[in-house]
């Protein structure tokens, strides 16, 4: 009987921990074990690690010649068909990596865009990965398609005199490359006119928005499932959620919100990358409300609470109201965060949940007012909008009219505040 099993790719893993490099860019025990999460989540299997410290990069080949040497040996003796480095790399170290150790060689850019090409389901999805993948190829172009070997005369290695059609071809794809970025800056930009257009229409109908963000595998899916009983998928692996994922979700009985899971951040998350994802990402900086899920068994948790606070910042997201939602407490021996809009919840089992819930209505409701209304009967259609947008607490007929008391947001007072009896509009400081 024939094996269908696909053969893992079989990875070693290397870093370098730089005294000239920036403190976040250096290679740790910690974001080693992430690398190795994340080839495990590419569909690879880690088998050798491999760690440098130096005072700086080797220009040529970033861990210098004598670990090169050590990492081609453990290569051959666990048979790998993968080398993935920590750190980012230039064009040119990858290239010397790839010749000198002879098998395929990633950095975590790359690998990073490799799940995120699996992950994508939606159109948009794939369209911000592809354009994030030809940015990311653009500088490593020369040395990386086998088609420009096979313009040369020998199919080998460029025999003098027969050079010139590589290059020129090097060119046609550099210039193909560029108008394929600019193709797909130019759809993501169309989605983003349609995510506007749909944002309008939310604002319209007083929908708010709460946005789900927080570190890779922190439990954003769970706790949306948590909360609303959807059945989205929520595996304990990085980047599960790629796509950004809205559902309606009740807090109380007048007040429903729209909840989006958002793609997971991750330390040393490529430029380009974040650049690319934008369009759904850029939901964080138009939400009423951000849950900030913390996953607090984690031993990192306060770096990768640093990390994904610095990415909001980044996209100009900082000053929308945020509530930091650590999850998995119950894996968490200790004293657990306290605080105001500091909630701990366990999104497996439900512990917490309500209040989370409660917080988040609390947020919600600043700008509501509690008013008692005396509405003539010439204008009891007025009730048809309280009933609908507003919390009744009471409504009573009488001869003279309708008398309500009721919890209202700021766009519903504006339209009743006309039936608050001896109501007057607050005078500006500048009319004094």
């Amino acid at each position: 009987m024939e094996n269908t099993e696909i053969k893992k790719e079989r990875a070693i893993l290397a870093g370098l921990s730089a005294a000239s490099m920036d403190e976040r860019e250096r290679s740790t025990e910690v974001s080693m074990e992430e690398l190795a999460a994340l080839v495990e989540t590419a569909g690879g299997e880690t088998v050798a690690m491999l760690m440098q410290s130096r005072p700086s990069p080797d220009p040529r080949s970033f861990i210098g010649d004598g670990k090169v040497r050590e990492m081609k040996e453990l290569i051959g003796m666990n048979d790998c068909d993968l080398a993935v480095f920590d750190n980012e790399l230039s064009p040119s170290q990858m290239r010397v990596l790839g010749e000198e150790l002879g098998v395929k060689v990633l950095d975590r850019s790359g690998l990073i865009l490799d799940i995120f090409a699996q992950r994508a389901q939606t159109r948009e999805g794939q369209l911000q990965v592809e354009l994030a993948q030809y940015k990311y190829l653009l500088p490593r172009l020369t040395g990386m398609w086998t088609h420009l070997v096979r313009q040369t005369a020998s199919g080998g290695s460029s025999p003098i005199g027969t050079r010139g059609p590589g290059e020129t071809q090097l060119e046609t794809d550099r210039r193909h490359i560029r108008r394929k970025i600019q193709k797909l800056e130019e759809e993501l930009a169309d989605v983003r006119k349609v995510r506007s257009t749909q944002r309008r229409k939310r604002e319209k109908n007083a929908m708010p928005v709460v946005a789900l963000v927080g570190y890779t595998n922190a439990g954003k899916s769970t706790l949306l499932n948590c909360l609303t009983g959807s059945d989205i998928p929520a595996n304990n692996r990085l980047f599960d959620t790629l796509d950004t994922t809205t559902r309606r979700f009740r807090i109380d009985e007048t007040q429903e919100v729209l909840l989006s899971d958002t793609v997971g951040f991750i330390r040393k998350l490529p430029t380009h990358l974040v650049e690319a994802f934008k369009a759904t990402l850029e939901e964080l900086s138009y939400a009423d409300v951000l849950l900030h899920v913390i996953d607090i068994s984690n031993p990192e948790w306060e770096e990768q609470a640093r990390v994904v606070d610095e990415l909001i910042h980044q996209l100009g997201a900082e000053s929308t109201p945020c509530i930091r939602v650590f999850n998995k407490c119950d894996a968490y021996i200790g004293i657990l965060p306290h605080g105001e809009n500091v909630v701990c919840i366990s999104a497996r089992s439900g512990e917490g949940s309500q209040e989370l819930v409660d917080t988040l209505a609390r947020l919600l409701d600043r700008g509501k007012k509690r008013v008692v209304l005396k509405i003539p009967y010439s204008r009891a259609g007025i009730t048809d909008s309280l009933n609908r947008e507003a919390q009744v607490h009471s409504m009573e007929y009488t001869d003279d009219g309708i008398e309500a008391e009721v919890t209202v947001g700021p766009e519903l007072f504006g339209r009743v505040k006309e039936f608050i009896p001896g109501y007057t509009e607050p005078r500006e400081d500048w009319e004094d």
